[in-house]
């Protein structure tokens, strides 16, 4: 039982920091060691029973280790398949911005990176071996930052906020020929869902709507979505409006303000698309609002770009360090083409 001990331990520090504050990216790196602890000791333990089990018994643990290789080496081209075929659809239904190409280009990067091993195999290059050492040791360090964002923002998205609630914050996302989209309209659904919740549990929240006015509208967002919510039933009374905001860490600050203004030592809960609730959630944290997220459903097609511009997002605001890790894994790279 001891190989478990790791698990273990990497477990414990995810429960305890996520007691402490779920809104953590060092949440997620516990997660995936955790979980990759876990499969290490499952490992070591059927090599142990494999060691001592009949000739049956190792021939099932046998084809069970070829099942899961040959699932370990096409996971990537199935991944870089899915992602190619998603970006191509996200090009035909959105258009072709840099946001809409990240899924296509995510996907043939890992068909650039697989021919570019294979390459260095055959030919026994050692310039292209280095080239190929630092590539891969950058798109590690990279995919395991994406999978510790990954995996934990979809635990983070099964929770739920308790009740007691003073208010219900509606991110804005932008208005379409000064009309409220679908994406942002998903929004407000799901805020009406929580504020109706907590009617029904006796508290007397308010909504609040949080949006700037942009260059090509004529009124500011949170105008346009108090009017949405209005017209759905919810009275005009228990909205307010936060019009002063262009961005999220904005949106979060202003609506921080509005309701602190109102009611001290506040509690809340904040809506956004799921692909945006971990990284608002973080950014919730960081402006010192007392509120989790919940992420609204999301199309499909669209999830797979907007969560890989999230990462980007979140990778770029912690720069410094990942830059610094960048750097230092280039120069290790490097050193093993002179050795």
């Amino acid at each position: 039982m001891i190989v478990f001990v790791p698990a273990g331990l990497c477990f414990l520090a995810l429960v305890v920091s996520m007691l402490r504050d779920r809104r953590r990216l060092r949440n997620g790196v516990f997660l995936v060691l955790a979980l990759f602890f876990t499969v290490l000791g499952l490992l070591v333990t059927a090599a142990r029973l494999t060691a001592t089990a009949n000739q049956t018994g190792r021939t099932l643990v046998g084809g069970l280790a070829v099942a899961v290789f040959v699932a370990a080496a096409l996971a990537p081209f199935t991944l870089a398949f899915f992602l190619i075929r998603n970006g191509l659809q996200m090009v035909r239904k959105e258009g072709r911005s840099p946001a809409n190409l990240l899924s296509l280009l995510a996907g043939l990067g890992i068909i650039g990176l697989a021919v570019m091993v294979a390459t260095t195999l055959q030919t026994g290059s050692r310039a292209l071996g280095t080239v190929t050492v630092v590539a891969v040791l950058l798109v590690g360090y990279v995919s395991f930052l994406f999978t510790c964002f990954l995996l934990y923002a979809a635990l983070y998205g099964r929770f739920r906020p308790r009740g007691g609630l003073d208010f219900v914050v509606v991110l804005g996302a932008g208005l379409i020929r000064n009309k409220v989209p679908p994406l942002l309209a998903g929004r407000l659904h799901k805020g009406r869902e929580l504020y109706e919740a907590q009617i029904a549990a006796g508290g007397k929240p308010m909504i609040v709507t949080s949006g700037g006015q942009g260059p090509d509208e004529d009124r500011p967002e949170a105008v346009a979505m108090a009017e949405y919510l209005i017209d759905t039933g919810v009275p005009a009374d228990r909205i307010l409006t936060e019009n002063a905001s262009r961005t999220t860490e904005e949106n979060l600050t202003f609506s921080g303000a509005l309701m602190s203004e109102r009611v001290p030592g506040y509690r809340c809960a904040i809506v956004t698309n799921n692909y945006h609730a971990f990284r608002a959630a973080l950014m919730a944290r960081k402006t010192g609002v007392n509120g989790q997220v919940i992420g609204s459903p999301t199309a499909r097609y669209f999830w797979p770009s907007a969560v890989i511009r999230e990462f980007a997002a979140i990778f770029m605001e912690h720069k410094a360090v990942n830059f610094s890790v960048c750097a230092l894994l280039v120069l290790l790279g490097s050193l093993s083409g002179l050795a």
